[in-house]
Formats: C-alpha cells, sequence, structure tokens
C-alpha cells in the first residue's frame, strides 16, 4: 500500500496563522545573507479565483524569495521527505505545505484529484515547482506535467513566476554563497479554460519555454534565449 499524503488545507486558520509568521521570519533573512530582491509582476496573482502557480527551483534561497511575493491565498506542494527534516518540516508543515509521496504515482494522483476540488471549493491558489528537484544550473530542467494536469483539470490559470540564476553567488556543492542580488518576475497567467488532457503536454511546452526565456533574460543572457527558441 502506498505511504499517506499528508494534505493540510491552507484555508484553516491556524495555517494561515503560521505561513503569516514564517512569512515575517524568512523575509528578515535577507538582511543578515546580503540578498537584495527585485519583484515585477505582482499584479498577474491578482486573479479571479484559484490558479496554478509555477516556478523555478534552485536552492534553499528560494525560500527568502518565495515569501517576497507568495500570497496569502496560496499553498505550496512539496515532496513528501520534507516532513523528515526536523525544523524545517515542521515550520512548512504548519505552513499549509501539501506533501505528495512522489514514488507512488496513484498516491500522488489521489492528492493532486483532492487538491483540484479544494481549489475550486476554497478559493486557494497552489504553488508547484515543475521542475520536480532543485536546479542551481543558471538553466531549467525538463517540467513534470503533474502541475498541468491540476490546471487543466480544475480548469484554473497557470501563473509562471520565474527567479534569476544564481550561480554568479552561489556555490551549491560548498552550499556557500555571497551577497547578491535576485530578481523575481510574476508573468501574465496562462488560460487554460476549454483545454483538456491532451492539451496538458503543449501547455507544459509553452510554460517552459516562456519561462526559460525570462530566466536567461533576468540572468544577463539574452543571447542564449534566442539559441533556445
Amino acid at each position: 500500500m502506498a505511504d499517506p499524503v499528508t494534505f493540510l488545507p491552507c484555508c484553516s486558520l491556524t495555517a494561515l496563522f503560521f505561513c503569516r509568521i514564517i512569512k515575517t521570519v524568512v523575509k528578515t533573512f535577507k538582511y543578515f545573507f546580503g540578498l537584495r530582491f527585485e519583484v515585477k509582476g505582482l499584479e498577474n496573482f491578482k486573479v479571479e479565483g484559484p490558479a496554478i502557480i509555477v516556478s523555478n527551483h534552485q536552492s534553499i534561497l528560494d525560500m527568502m524569495g518565495l515569501m517576497e511575493v507568495l500570497p496569502d491565498d496560496c499553498v505550496q506542494v512539496g515532496k513528501k521527505e520534507l516532513m523528515y527534516t526536523g525544523s524545517v518540516g515542521l515550520i512548512i508543515y504548519l505552513g499549509g505545505v501539501i506533501f505528495i509521496n512522489r514514488k507512488s504515482t496513484t498516491s500522488a494522483k489521489m492528492v493532486m484529484a483532492e487538491v483540484a476540488k479544494t481549489m475550486t471549493t476554497e478559493n486557494v491558489k497552489v504553488w508547484v515547482y515543475p521542475e520536480g528537484t532543485r536546479n542551481c544550473t543558471g538553466d531549467l530542467l525538463p517540467f513534470k506535467k503533474g502541475a498541468f494536469h491540476l490546471a487543466v483539470q480544475a480548469q484554473v490559470p497557470v501563473i509562471p513566476v520565474v527567479y534569476s540564476s544564481f550561480t554568479t553567488f552561489y556555490n551549491p556543492k560548498k552550499n556557500l554563497f555571497t551577497s547578491g542580488k535576485i530578481k523575481v518576475e510574476v508573468l501574465p497567467p496562462i488560460e487554460t479554460k476549454g483545454l483538456t488532457s491532451d492539451d496538458v503536454s503543449d501547455l507544459t511546452d509553452r510554460c517552459f519555454r516562456t519561462m526559460r526565456e525570462t530566466l536567461f533574460r533576468l540572468s544577463g543572457r539574452p543571447s542564449e534565449a534566442k539559441d533556445s527558441s
């Protein structure tokens, strides 16, 4: 039998309370680490109803950038293993994270179906990392389709969020970094109304191309963005 998946809806008062505390605390870390954030496009979060938010995922530093832009009516999806990372696991559990057992396709599909239902009934947004793992190469890994299946199933828009590359100030092998500026851009929503499961691959590819071009632009690499088209 597949391991159970833990789902703590972000609409619960407890989750909302802890999420706001976490946002306040984590946002102060940037001052200690010498990080500056330049954010654009926050108005694109102001869509009517629920949505799927997708972003690139480079390192634990993403958490600070996430708290700069995370909407109040939003819950994250994370791998089940994070539940067992001590205090970090407890914090993100209390923050209302949806944990998915990535090793069990059946379990993941079941919880995603529940997420789709909760999104519409509770009017919340869901934040997903479609690469599926951390990636600090300065490029994107191929996207997994789960987030896009969810968006189509719920007929809600996809809102891409892109962080600029950390490669100029972060060494993932040594887990060391210097001070630096991170650009974050929230892109316009991509509508899914009328789409079916047959359109998921095209939706995934479209989002990947848009986010990759934005990643290169924010990171000062426009020529590579052209080469990738």
